[in-house]
């Protein structure tokens, strides 16, 4: 979890980078649709980053392995989501587009397992 927590905190870091990047460097270089989408993908990067230092959280009260596919689940909506959101407002390619609905799959069933997980638990 230790790897977890690490990478949780170093996209909290990374989405507020890319949130003064985008502020400042981009404002006048991207359309406003396309600043929306970057932005968009900054604010979901920090919330499920947050919500993967919470599950770190949980996993250090109540270890269950359905917590780390939580985690793993949310990384790889980051990746999916935020990324594509960032490529496609950067690089202007369209047929990124169809990626970030897998990404947003990806956070629901991290929300979901996360959901099951606190169900089960002990407590």
């Amino acid at each position: 979890m230790k790897l977890f927590l690490a990478l949780g905190a170093f996209s909290a870091m990374l989405a507020v980078i890319l949130g003064a990047f985008a502020a400042h460097g981009l404002k006048d270089r991207l359309t406003e649709s396309l600043m929306s989408a970057f932005q968009t993908g900054v604010h979901y990067q920090l919330y499920h980053s947050l919500a993967i230092v919470l599950i770190v959280i949980l996993y250090r009260q109540t270890p269950t392995p359905m917590l780390l596919w939580s985690a793993s689940f949310m990384l790889g909506g980051i990746g999916l989501f935020s990324g594509s959101l960032y490529l496609l407002a950067l690089s202007g390619i369209k047929w990124i587009g169809p990626i970030t609905p897998l990404g947003g799959l990806c956070f629901i069933v991290g929300w979901g397992l996360l959901l099951v997980a606190s169900l089960k638990g002990s407590n």
